[in-house]
């Protein structure tokens, strides 16, 4: 969750910093060891990794058929949501036989409870499949899932929405629910006087835009979770992000339940003033979710100004941005590095090994389990919140690795391994998808999983490693960093300085440290874990599977390649009913509808997939999803994509985004799909799209260069001249593995690759025409490296091979 304010409108709220306030210890979901019992709780033995569930059922299993047929006696339950009106009996049988017959996998989510342990609120949320909506659904809040019902029962009752959107992993998310959500004085009143819906950003991203840019034009901030209220119309006009639940005892800073009250009695007395605020809002985001068409092209300019830009903020002391809280999207390294190449100016690789090393060695990078934390706190990337969210690790293994590639430096490489190795260990399904992301908290606090004390850690490693294990992990001679009581690890010193303070050998020093770290990470794995995300998002998965198949590639591991298309093969085949694709994959099953983001990831991802392995499959399958996406996604009057297809639901604006968040936007990472398409088949349809692409963005990226730093990168390409490299083998590919390991010691970017035996060469000439007449020359293989179809000589020797790849890269043009 990013830190954010809630913004005043007149006599409703004051700013609210929610990252200043202490961490609440939380409740704990759980369940008595017996029917009736009271005091300590009995926790069932910990599984691998706990799901978040998908329903829970808490009396089956326990206390028998008898007392089921009781609490679902005619398709009832327990308790309705208290001040809301009694469910219909068709939905009322719906919830009914959900909470029955779902999976007993953990305890429901809520501290309501009726005495055998059973929910005693359920709420619509219990038939929807996102894990976070499945966290509310035993609230005592009567909440909607998005949808035109919920707009349709506030239109009839004359009542104002109130629009909660978060994620299932956002600590103060979590926070809110305790505090407001699971208040039965709140909940009451929210039942009464609003129709509450709730969003998983995540499922709904398109949802969250436009709400996001609400709160952002409303007060200059935004974050999760986030909190809007709306008119019927679905327009909104007041909103905040995190809130209290109740006023301060100074009586400066206005509860939730406060403000509640204050805009209810306002939407009552004054619904004109409402509409037309709420109106004018509307108006606000159309105009930032939808600017007009601009005429002018980007250039190397903007790169130029983006990177002076990054030049002045960057935090010379700490890597990253000169910011109080680090985030690592903040500062694009993969721009930094290819600009580096094309401009041989050593302060931008300087700072994308300032930040990377600062990083990798920070508490924001899980030291035992591997991956990275989502951001940290405070500035010296040491106190993170811990949730790991799949997309960060994925952006960040290509950083890494475009980093190794550029240095040498086998640390990054270690780096990307330990992220991969960690993701195919916790973060993959058994069908080969990977999860989407792991909590903050866990045992009702954030952070307890991960966090250490002296005690605790000479107690794991044993008196032989202590004193080693204490130093390496920055516990020795310095202060708690968590809470005044932890340390969240770090790992500042190297195996040399390790060995020399602790008068070792490095190799001796280097076994230790990994007997160490393995015996840290089996005390860990006794502690209660966070809760996992299980969903199975598309456009996540895209990023995942780019990240390893490029590690593939570069490290020469198959089995990164082996999990990539594992992943890939699954999510076409299970994500792509009638052939377009879910948004998300959960229990087997596509749900929701895929947007920009997933056709535009996974095309990146497969076309990874396609340069690591050579097979066509991968070629032909982009091209597939890339034909519906230009069919139902493309604007083909303006140019560039809107977030959602033709025949999907209509927002109040349907979105066409360029600029980068946590994530790349869809339109940067397509734009650059649509150049290595064009590079790879020399369909002019594919350069002429990505064209209007950046055209029709070219206002908004000259304006705020930095905040298209994705776009950037493909500017870079569209600068460059792309190379075409082919490796063409008599029979198989296994000759082939000479000129790649060549190829993944040269930093270059902007190619396309393609690995072919002469048979396959030949039937793939109908996609991609310039491999058409070349050969393994004398029945050895060839390697063929070309710019606008214009060959060097061919290489029979990866020796020569390098050298081609390695001629001077052509600056930038002027402009």
């Amino acid at each position: 969750m990013r830190c954010a304010e809630a913004r005043s409108w007149p006599s409703v709220t004051t700013t609210i910093p929610a990252c200043s306030r202490p961490r609440p210890r939380r409740w704990l979901p759980s369940l008595p060891s017996r029917p009736g019992a009271r005091g300590p709780i009995q926790r069932p033995p910990r599984a691998h990794r706990r799901s978040i569930p998908s329903i829970s059922n808490a009396v089956r299993g326990v206390l028998g058929g008898w007392l089921l047929a009781l609490v679902f006696a005619g398709g009832a339950l327990a308790d309705p949501p208290p001040g809301a009106a009694p469910f219909p009996p068709e939905l009322e049988a719906r919830l009914a036989q959900a909470l029955e017959t779902s999976p007993s996998r953990t305890q429901p989510r809520t501290r309501h409870r009726m005495p055998d342990g059973s929910p005693r609120y359920t709420n619509r949320l219990i038939l929807e499949q996102s894990p976070y909506l499945l966290q509310h659904a035993h609230n005592p809040v009567n909440w909607f899932p998005w949808g035109d019902e919920a707009f349709a029962q506030a239109e009839q009752l004359n009542r104002p929405v109130l629009l909660s959107v978060g994620y299932s992993t956002c600590h103060w998310c979590h926070v809110m629910e305790e505090e407001s959500f699971e208040d039965p004085e709140i909940a009451e009143y929210m039942n009464a006087n609003y129709i509450a819906i709730k969003v998983d950003r995540e499922e709904r991203p398109d949802v969250d835009d436009v709400y996001m840019a609400a709160i952002h034009a409303m007060s200059g901030r935004g974050g999760w979770p986030m909190t809007v209220w709306l008119t019927p119309a679905r327009e909104p006009f007041y909103g905040g992000t995190y809130f209290p639940p109740r006023d301060s005892p100074n009586g400066k800073r206005r509860g939730f339940l406060t403000v509640l009250r204050q805009l209810s009695r306002f939407y009552a007395q004054d619904r004109l003033k409402a509409g037309l605020r709420a109106s004018a809002i509307a108006e606000t985001i159309r105009e930032a979710l939808a600017p007009p068409p601009s005429v002018g092209v980007p250039g190397s300019d903007d790169i130029k100004r983006a990177l002076a830009h990054y030049k002045r903020r960057f935090d010379a002391k700490n890597g990253g941005l000169s910011r109080s809280r680090k985030f690592p999207s903040s500062l694009p390294i993969v721009l930094l590095l290819r600009s580096y190449r094309r401009t041989g100016d050593a302060e931008l690789l300087q700072m994308a090994r300032k930040t990377l090393d600062a990083m990798r060695r920070g508490g924001i990078y899980d030291h035992l389990g591997g991956g990275f934390h989502r951001y940290t706190t405070e500035s010296t990337w040491t106190v993170p919140h811990f949730e790991k969210m799949l997309y960060d690790n994925a952006l960040l293994v290509v950083a890494y690795l475009e980093a190794f590639q550029v240095t040498s430096e086998e640390a990054y490489a270690a780096v990307a391994r330990d992220v991969l190795d960690y993701v195919a260990r916790e973060m993959t399904s058994p069908h080969g998808p990977f999860y989407s992301a792991t909590d903050a908290d866990s045992e009702g606090e954030e952070g307890v999983f991960f966090v250490w004390t002296p005690k605790q850690m000479r107690e794991a490693v044993g008196p032989e490693h202590a004193k080693l294990a204490l130093s390496a992990y920055g516990l020795a001679g310095k202060r708690p960093n968590f809470e005044r009581t932890h340390y969240v690890l770090r790992r500042d010193l190297s195996v040399e300085e390790l060995a020399a303070a602790h008068g070792m050998t490095p190799s001796v020093t280097a076994s230790a440290l990994k007997e160490i770290r393995a015996k840290l990470y089996q005390e860990r794995a006794k502690r209660e874990p966070p809760l996992l995300d299980d969903k199975q998002l598309v456009a996540w998965n895209g990023l995942m599977i780019s990240a390893f198949a490029r590690a593939g590639l570069v490290l020469r591991e198959p089995r990164y390649v082996e999990q990539a298309a594992r992943a890939a093969a699954y999510l076409l085949e299970h994500a792509r009913p009638h052939g377009q694709l879910a948004r998300y994959v959960r229990n087997q099953k596509p749900h929701g509808t895929g947007l920009l983001d997933d056709y535009a990831f996974l095309e990146a991802g497969l076309l990874d997939l396609f340069e690591a392995t050579g097979d066509a499959r991968w070629l032909a399958d982009t091209r597939a999803l890339q034909r519906d996406l230009d069919a139902r996604f493309f604007d083909d009057e303006a140019g560039g994509y809107w977030i959602s297809p033709d025949d999907g639901e209509r927002l109040l604006v349907r979105a066409k985004p360029a600029s980068d968040g946590a994530l790349p936007s869809g339109n940067s990472i397509e734009v650059m799909n649509l150049l290595r398409l064009y590079t790879l088949t020399t369909d002019g349809d594919y350069q002429m799209r990505a064209e209007m692409c950046v055209r029709v963005f070219s206002d908004s990226l000259h304006a705020a260069p930095t905040g298209h730093a994705r776009m950037l990168e493909a500017v870079d390409f569209m600068l460059d001249r792309p190379k075409e490299i082919l490796i063409v083998t008599p029979e198989g590919r296994d000759g082939a593995e000479p000129f790649l390991r060549e190829l993944a010691g040269v930093y270059l970017p902007n190619r396309v690759l393609v690995t072919v035996s002469e048979s396959e060469a030949k039937a793939l000439v109908p996609e991609v025409p310039w491999l058409e007449r070349k050969r393994a020359l004398r029945d050895a293989p060839t390697a063929y490296v070309c710019e606008d179809r214009v060959c060097d000589l061919p290489a029979r020797s990866s020796k020569v091979f390098g050298e081609q790849l390695r001629k001077k890269p052509y600056p930038y043009p002027e402009g």
